[in-house]
């Protein structure tokens, strides 16, 4: 879960540590942190928590919450922009708060989209990477790990008005150069990570598709929402039946027929 409560005042904090380390050539953050950098497209925004577990062989558990500190997370976060944006986090590869020597065990990220003017109207996309224990005798990774996002809108229907809601769907693409699925999901070694980069695009694909099969028909015009058993069926799978549809509501409330035109 991310403690939202604590985002600005801790990545205030992210943002004083950075300018230490920026400030001393061949710095702690070069022996015991990663970049993480983040290219985001218009709309979107990002919120990351760095998990951090005992060191290997060490009997101290993590220490618990004390007022706004927590030893065993730290926070990040970029706010949402209607233009393109790229934001830069140092992320510690280990961490002595509490006096428990801890080392970083995962970084998860949550991606948010708006869609509409209306605040519920967000898309919401997780993922992140796993680290393990390992050593420098092993091929390090190049000096910036580009890892592709590629997010796209799967839209539905809601609610006995029918009105259009969008989930948002961001999956890895690999490209030459860039590491793997396979890559990504596995864990990846600290001390192979210090001093080093991970670059993480996301894109947004151009085309929308509907979230559920069997539910629209697409036509030149756009998508058509199937009848189903009636108007009030709020599954409304087309079963064959592709001359029955229903009306439904874009999300600034217009009512429209056809997606995402709106009008034949």
């Amino acid at each position: 879960m991310l403690y939202r409560d604590f985002y600005t005042a801790l990545v205030r904090a992210a943002a004083i540590g950075l300018g230490a380390f920026g400030a001393t050539g061949c710095s702690v953050a070069q022996q015991d942190s990663f970049t993480l950098i983040t290219e985001l497209p218009p709309g979107f925004s990002i919120k990351g928590e760095a998990s951090y577990v005992p060191r290997t062989g060490e009997s101290c558990t993590v220490p618990p919450r004390k007022s706004r500190s927590y030893p065993g997370l730290k926070f990040f976060e970029q706010k949402l922009s209607n233009d393109a944006q790229t934001a830069q986090f140092e992320v510690p590869l280990t961490s002595i708060e509490g006096g428990c020597p801890l080392v970083l065990d995962t970084f998860a990220y949550e991606v948010d989209a708006k869609y509409g003017a209306d605040f519920r109207n967000v898309g919401r996309a997780h993922t992140g990477v796993s680290f393990e224990d390992g050593s420098l005798e092993r091929p390090r990774p190049p000096e910036t790990l580009i890892k592709q996002k590629q997010c796209q809108w799967l839209f539905r229907t809601a609610g006995p008005d029918r009105y259009i809601v969008k989930i948002l769907k961001c999956k890895s693409v690999t490209a030459a150069n860039e590491v793997s699925d396979e890559a990504e999901n596995g864990p990846i070694q600290r001390a192979k990570l210090a001093g080093q980069t991970i670059k993480v695009v996301f894109s947004i694909a151009t085309e929308e598709t509907p979230y559920m099969g069997d539910t629209w028909v697409k036509f030149p015009e756009g998508w058509k929402r199937c009848m189903g058993k009636s108007l009030e069926d709020p599954y409304a799978f087309c079963r064959g039946n592709t001359t029955d549809f229903k009306p439904f509501k874009m999300p600034d409330g217009r009512d429209c027929t056809v997606y995402p035109t709106c009008t034949e």
